[in-house]
């Protein structure tokens, strides 16, 4: 019998970089935002910082005199030989600036359908189905308010939901293990943007010139055709780009859109591994001669190695996340908050069709149709996803800031109508954060998170999961593993021990969980075994990389895959894969969903394993685990 194996620790707190032993400020703020795992500093900053812009913004414009109005009403024009462009503050904010944040919203809806959670349809039928019924339900509800009159045209105010907020949100009152309740809500933001824009540019749009329509639509064509230029890309795109945007403000369609339209044409791609060699054969020449020519040659191949798209969208987020949205806040969300103001606006069907539109049409929209579509089996949930948890991110999408007040600005041409539905807007982003959080205590009440973390949350899937042993033993011993991890390496002769001694009564499963922080080639060693396994050789890669966990990098994987006969290109091209990524992703959401951070995990029978991995242990557990006949006793 194999000695048992070392308990590996858990990776947190005690393995970090500790701040030293001054007491971090505001303890409580912090203790709220980072006991959620899931959601990224930057998320959280941006949400502050637009909450923080709205709420300046409404103590500036209830200040004495008129000076929120005024500077906002201040202009700035560009004139060439007589002509050019007017646009007061607000309107350099709303369709300038906020050009570069749909441009952001389009690179991300192009990723998403291109190598993301909407990549595949079976994946995404349930929070496309959600979105749209989350688009079109708020909006009956604010017609049945509103069907006749100027505010009828209002309806788009209520249709979107603001991603910014909703992940800021969540990450404050949702779940502490998000799992795939984030995913869901950022796919289904994707469809939700994507159709807000689609009602824009259909629903918002006044007259029509045809000839500046034209020079845009030729200019999207250069840009489209830019991805073939080797040289100069960068200020080739800008220029076209300005190009586009001038012509659709000059065609009368509101120019926000070429923001989209441009994302949508910009390529978006998985590094290959040829562009990769190639950058460091150039680094590597600059490192033997550095000069200026090869420095230059470096930067070029460091940049082609990664898609447009991708160098974009980490170069312009920040500055929409933390510059260009709060300003918009700013720009937008100062309500005039007079008793006359309040009366009126909460006197008027304009604002209570905001209200119930945002906060009851998207809870009812989107959790309805999720229901529907399980129920009718068209879609699955992911594993952890209930009804419970979609209700809650339902209720949280009910704030629909940005694009909300975006629309207003469009729809509505009455300031004191716009008053009103700007209350509508702050007024149903409250209710909606209110909403939320109570759902998610609710939900937590009937299901505590505790004990979510003893059972295993996906059920073994033959059709998916890597097994080894007959597909109806009465006994399963799943594993989550890191295929750089020592202590996987030396339990894996427990368990060649436990099949033995089972044979045909056992199934053992593996798992995926890369614990990048500690084993920075674990995930890509992860998505080789899921390429190898597309080409049938899961179970003969595995023990490949367990026995050189010193070589896992691109190049001792593809050698590994050589000597396994595997087609290389196709192993290759299935590693970048969006299946592939997102399969290695899924399992690592599970773990965290089960509250499970550290490797091998273990369950027996479905039940989460604790303590020693040593052969003994685990058969005498399994043993106990089974029902079908008598036990059989371990060895001594």
């Amino acid at each position: 019998m194999t000695a048992p194996a070392e308990p590996v620790p858990a990776p947190g707190p005690a393995a970090e970089v500790t701040e030293g032993d001054m007491a971090p400020r505001f303890p409580r703020l912090r203790k709220l935002f980072y006991q959620r795992r899931g959601f990224s500093d930057s998320e959280k900053t941006a949400a502050a910082l637009l909450l923080l812009a709205t709420v300046i913004a409404l103590i500036w414009a209830n200040l004495p005199g008129s000076s929120y109005d005024e500077f906002w009403r201040s202009t700035i024009s560009l004139q060439v030989s007589g002509n050019g462009i007017t646009l007061d503050f607000r309107s350099l904010v709303n369709e300038a600036l906020m050009t570069l944040f749909f441009f952001v919203v389009g690179l991300e809806v192009k990723r998403e359908f291109a190598l993301g959670e909407l990549s595949d349809w079976s994946r995404a039928v349930v929070p496309v189905s959600a979105a749209i019924a989350g688009l079109a339900i708020p909006a009956l509800i604010f017609l049945a308010f509103n069907h006749t009159g100027q505010t009828s045209h209002a309806w788009g105010v209520v249709i979107s939901s603001d991603t910014a907020f909703l992940l800021g949100a969540l990450a404050i009152v949702g779940p502490r293990l998000p799992g795939h309740l984030r995913i869901f809500l950022l796919a289904l933001a994707v469809v939700d943007d994507v159709g807000a824009l689609a009602v824009i540019a259909i629903f918002y749009t006044d007259q029509l010139h045809f000839l500046p329509l034209v020079i845009a639509a030729l200019g999207l064509v250069v840009i489209w055709m830019l991805r073939w230029l080797r040289f100069g890309q960068g200020p080739a795109y800008l220029v076209f780009s300005l190009v586009v945007w001038g012509a659709l403000y000059a065609s009368g369609v509101q120019p926000t859109l070429a923001g989209v339209a441009i994302a949508l044409l910009i390529p978006v791609y998985s590094p290959r591994r040829m562009d990769v060699e190639r950058a460091a054969e150039l680094s590597r020449a600059f490192r033997q001669s550095p000069n200026p020519q090869y420095a230059q040659a470096a930067v070029r191949g460091l940049l082609s190695s990664v898609s447009v798209n991708d160098r974009l969208h980490t170069l312009y987020s920040p500055y929409t996340s933390f510059i260009i949205l709060p300003i918009f806040a700013l720009a937008n969300a100062g309500v005039h908050l007079t008793g006359p103001t309040l009366a009126a606006a909460f006197a008027s069907p304009l604002t209570w069709g905001i209200i119930v539109g945002l906060v009851v049409g998207k809870f009812v929209g989107i959790t309805g149709m999720t229901v529907l579509v399980k129920t009718l089996k068209i879609g699955v949930l992911a594993p952890g996803l209930t009804f419970g948890r979609v209700a809650g991110g339902a209720a949280l999408s009910g704030i629909g800031f940005t694009i909300s007040l975006f629309i207003i600005d469009l729809a509505i041409p009455d300031p004191v109508l716009q008053d009103e539905a700007r209350v509508g807007v702050l007024a149903a982003t409250v209710i909606a954060f209110v909403l939320g959080w109570a759902v998610f205590r609710i939900v937590d009440k009937v299901q505590p998170p505790s004990r979510m973390s003893l059972v295993l949350a996906r059920p073994v899937d033959p059709k998916r999961d890597h097994i080894k042993g007959p597909v109806d033993a009465p006994m399963s011993l799943v594993e989550y593993g890191d295929f750089e991890c020592p202590f996987c390496s030396r339990a894996t002769g427990s368990i060649d021990e436990v099949r033995a001694h089972f044979g045909n009564d056992l199934q053992y499963i593996w798992r995926h969980l890369p614990l990048t922080k500690v084993h920075p080639h674990a995930t890509l060693a992860a998505r080789a075994s899921e390429a190898a396994a597309l080409q049938g050789k899961f179970f003969d890669m595995a023990p490949i990389m367990f026995s050189h966990q010193d070589a896992l990098e691109l190049d001792d994987l593809l050698a590994y895959a050589v000597t396994l006969d595997l087609d290389i290109d196709r192993f290759e091209e299935d590693m970048r894969s969006s299946d592939v990524v997102n399969r290695v992703r899924d399992d690592v959401i599970d773990a965290e969903l089960m509250d499970v951070h550290s490797t091998p995990t273990f369950f027996v029978g479905g039940k989460r394993h604790f303590g020693p991995y040593d052969a003994a242990t685990l058969i005498r557990e399994l043993n106990e685990s089974r029902t079908d006949r008598p036990v059989t006793p371990a060895p001594r």
